[in-house]
């Protein structure tokens, strides 16, 4: 017969457990979820988080736009002639992303870094 010992715990802790625990027991779920947070600080976490993933993807627009940029005014140099519309669609496409990339840079307040190795 195992060891057993009796652990008293706040009528709404156990309610979070039962409501959480699935088809497990209540001892197996709380010996998963020590064994998960005792797992979780052996290893460091490799994940990128929401914010830093969206702050990555404004940090890309506003590099796409760069590009956009150099290769309009490229173009231009080089003499090649395009048409007034042309133009004129290229330019409001960049003001909304440039927009774009503001309001949403604001929002968050926060802004990723690339590392080149």
């Amino acid at each position: 017969m195992s060891d057993r010992r009796m652990l008293v715990l706040p009528a709404e802790i156990v309610r979070k457990i039962d409501e959480n625990r699935g088809d497990m027991s209540q001892a197996e779920f709380i010996e998963f979820l020590i064994d998960s947070q005792l797992k979780g600080k052996e290893k460091d976490q490799k994940y990128a988080t929401k914010e830093e993933l969206q702050a990555f993807e404004e940090d890309m627009k506003k590099l796409l736009k760069s590009f956009l940029d150099f290769f309009v005014s490229y173009g231009m140099d080089l003499g090649k002639e395009s048409s007034e519309s042309e133009l004129g669609e290229l330019t409001s496409r960049l003001q909304a992303l440039q927009k774009d990339t503001d309001v949403e840079g604001e929002k968050r307040g926060k802004r990723a870094t690339i590392k080149w190795k």
